[in-house]
């Protein structure tokens, strides 16, 4: 049965791409990431926040593909398929003990705007303390230091990492958000929200935002936070907030001396590390 499902995973997430290329929708990822990327790119071209900084930047093109790569083709080599099997095997370990499902609190009751918004609330701050685990666990740090080797920020460098972090990400929220009752609809409208708001905090672009910047992440408190480690007032980093920044104020991680956009980005002997998209994926498992 699990072999038919790996197998079968493959095929479906091939269909699956390919319909998301040849039939544009509402619901369609494929066209979404184009045109929030697009939007982006032309906000940072016309109104650039940091203007000495080439339109296309340093490493723009190696960003463009880990877009696509993390987006689309990951799971297409087998990421689905895996996924699709530990998820069947984790739904007959809890028939063992005559459990149907990890859901203790039904939201399906509450009014769509209250669901979208716990799930949002509830994933992001998941999601913040994940991120707190990849800087201090040096296993994960050299995995996530692929998106902190990023020299000139833009918005591309938002899906700038290794692979491995989306099975970190997706393994550790995976129980938590399973305790929930939520449908495929709303998952894909916080998603989407996710994208277009890890754009903007990593474009080059400056929105000013007022008594908001305590609540939602913003391109000059994410700069900061992939600011050179020698920057960093805490050990192990600052500002992990990916949506919202009310989780780095609650828990005291802010940190935005200035907004001038000119502090050196990356970390130590940033110089020796690799720079191609291979030898990054490799670089890690060297470790």
């Amino acid at each position: 049965m699990y072999y038919d499902i790996f197998i079968n995973s493959f095929h479906n997430y091939w269909n699956y791409v390919i319909t998301e290329i040849l039939n544009p929708s509402p619901t369609n990822y494929f066209y979404w990431l184009i045109g929030i990327s697009l939007f982006f790119f032309l906000w940072e071209v016309f109104l650039p926040w940091r203007k000495l900084q080439p339109r296309i930047r340093k490493d723009f093109w190696l960003d463009c593909f880990y877009m696509f790569f993390n987006f689309f083709l990951f799971s297409l080599i087998g990421y689905h398929a895996i996924s699709s099997v530990f998820v069947q095997l984790f739904s007959d370990f809890l028939q063992v003990f005559s459990i149907e499902n990890l859901v203790a609190v039904n939201v399906a009751q509450l009014p769509k705007w209250s669901q979208l918004l716990t799930l949002f609330i509830l994933r992001d701050f998941i999601q913040w303390n994940i991120h707190r685990l990849l800087h201090k666990i040096p296993i994960l740090w050299n995995f996530h230091k692929i998106h902190h080797s990023v020299e000139q920020l833009g918005f591309a460098a938002h899906l700038r990492f290794h692979w491995m972090e989306t099975v970190v990400y997706r393994t550790l929220e995976y129980i938590p958000l399973a305790m929930i009752g939520f449908g495929l609809e709303d998952f894909f409208t916080v998603h989407i929200t996710a994208l277009v708001i890890g754009h903007f905090n990593h474009s080059n672009i400056i929105l000013p935002l007022g008594p908001l910047k305590y609540i939602f992440n913003n391109p000059q408190m994410h700069y900061w936070h992939h600011s050179h480690t020698k920057y960093w007032p805490q050990k192990y980093g600052i500002n992990f907030g990916l949506s919202l920044s009310l989780w780095d104020y609650l828990f005291k991680t802010n940190h935005i001396p200035d907004n001038d956009g000119k502090v050196e980005l990356g970390f130590e002997n940033l110089d020796e590390f690799p720079k191609s998209f291979w030898s990054q994926v490799v670089y890690p498992f060297k470790k």
